[in-house]
């Protein structure tokens, strides 16, 4: 159950990545800073988050390590004996790693965005 919460929680970290630096960077280069400007007007919390991006990498990241720890130490764990409850526990298994290998996948995304793609562009 703490494990589900936590790769909850590293997916919702990895999305805010997402929200504050990758998508208005990704707009931008791709022409449409106009919604850029929208959405700042619209949400005006983009940046103070945008502003406080190194502090929201290092949070997700400690999520993450966290998650990817706990997913390590549960993969031998036992499941039930009961088929039915097997059934749910390893559906359960390949739901959890699925989230937390998609929220990897959304961080390296924003850490692209956000540090290394103004570099590599500009």
């Amino acid at each position: 159950m703490f494990r589900r919460f936590l790769n909850m929680l590293s997916l919702f970290g990895s999305v805010g990545t997402l929200v504050c630096c990758a998508l208005p960077t990704l707009f931008v280069a791709l022409g449409m800073g106009a919604t850029v400007a929208g959405a700042v007007s619209t949400f005006p919390q983009l940046v103070w988050l945008s502003e406080r991006k190194a502090y929201l990498f290092v949070g997700c990241a400690f999520l993450l390590t966290i998650a990817g720890w706990m997913q390590w130490r549960a993969r031998n764990e036992p499941c039930p004996l009961d088929p039915k409850l097997a059934a749910a526990c390893g559906s359960a298994r390949k739901w959890s790693l699925g989230v937390y290998l998609g929220s990897l996948a959304l961080f390296a995304v924003g850490v692209f965005f956000a540090y290394l793609g103004p570099m590599l562009l500009f």
